[in-house]
């Protein structure tokens, strides 16, 4: 026979189990908001930091847990984006959302120095369309609540009701703020599926690269192709976009010839075709491409230590 304490933990345990269990959503949600795995980890952190500072009786008292999480994660994100557009304008040089290896190869060394443990699944951000580099660039140039109210509910289908909850608008508000996003979106091109091909493109390009062919090179990227790179003033790399495949091309080069030794990796970046850069095998940079008409009109490479960190803890990625 169960005690009384017994028995109410009995209650409790299936809504415990649901609040644990709305983790990865969590993390999915707010690395779409926010472009980095970092502070995404840091806003859950801090959902469930006010989730366990309630009494039992509260708790017990909110009917959706996961919509409860949803809804604070989400204003803690919003919170976040405000304040990280004042901070991003004194970033020193462009500002890349983090990129993400695939879940196969998602490494963490968070648990000690020299050391390397698999991510727990429940910390993974599942890659699709939602997390392409251009996509996500594209998102970067929205407003905080534009990027709140699309990604709430063209990617997670929440209805505008709850997205208004969150935003703080009522939902007509919030539907014009995702048409205004649609149009960003639709006049940037940002693709919303794997590009045919990429995988091909993205090879050929490391091999012209690794050869040092500088004709090849320009031939594969389109003539207005645009390269940004992204140091955080912690590691040297060009401040401004490149522009143009013949400027890009020789920019390759000159890294080449500057970094003998230098490692080109296929690998998955958000979900698409990228490249891994090492050197005396530590990834020093993560390439992330667009493509349009067989061509690449876009590479995002990330050289931020900080957001390297999935990338970084052994020897394989």
């Amino acid at each position: 026979m169960s005690t009384p304490s017994e028995a109410a933990h009995e209650r409790f345990e299936p809504d415990l189990s649901t609040v644990v269990g709305e983790r990865r959503q969590l993390i999915n949600l707010a690395y779409r908001l926010l472009g980095s795995l970092a502070e995404a980890e840091d806003a859950v952190q801090e959902t469930y930091a006010r989730w366990y500072a309630m009494s039992r009786e509260q708790q017990e008292a909110i009917a959706a847990p996961g919509a409860w999480l949803t809804t604070v994660a989400g204003r803690i994100c919003l919170d976040l984006l405000r304040s990280a557009r004042v901070r991003r304008e004194r970033y020193v040089g462009a500002w890349i959302p983090e990129p993400l290896p695939d879940r196969r190869e998602w490494i963490s060394g968070s648990a000690g120095v020299g050391t390397a443990q698999p991510v727990d699944p429940a910390d993974r951000v599942t890659l699709d369309e939602s997390v392409n580099m251009a996509f996500l660039v594209v998102l970067e140039a929205m407003t905080p609540a534009e990027r709140v109210a699309f990604v709430l509910h063209d990617v997670f289908r929440y209805p505008f009701a709850e997205v208004a909850a969150i935003v703080g608008r009522t939902p007509a508000a919030c539907r014009q703020l995702a048409t205004s996003a649609r149009r960003r979106i639709r006049a940037a091109q940002a693709p919303v599926a794997a590009t045919a091909g990429q995988a091909g493109l993205v090879r050929n390009f490391k091999e012209a690269w690794e050869a040092k062919d500088i004709e090849a090179l320009v031939g594969l990227l389109d003539p207005d192709a645009t390269m940004t790179a992204d140091g955080g003033g912690m590691v040297g790399t060009v401040l401004r976009p490149v522009q143009g495949s013949e400027n890009i091309a020789a920019y390759l080069i000159h890294i080449a010839d500057k970094a003998p030794g230098l490692t080109l990796l296929e690998r998955t970046v958000n979900g698409m075709p990228g490249l891994v850069a090492q050197h005396a095998g530590v990834t020093v940079t993560v390439a992330a491409f667009n493509l349009a008409d067989g061509r690449i009109t876009h590479i995002w490479a990330i050289r931020n230590p900080e957001k390297l960190r999935p990338w970084t803890a052994d020897g394989r990625n």
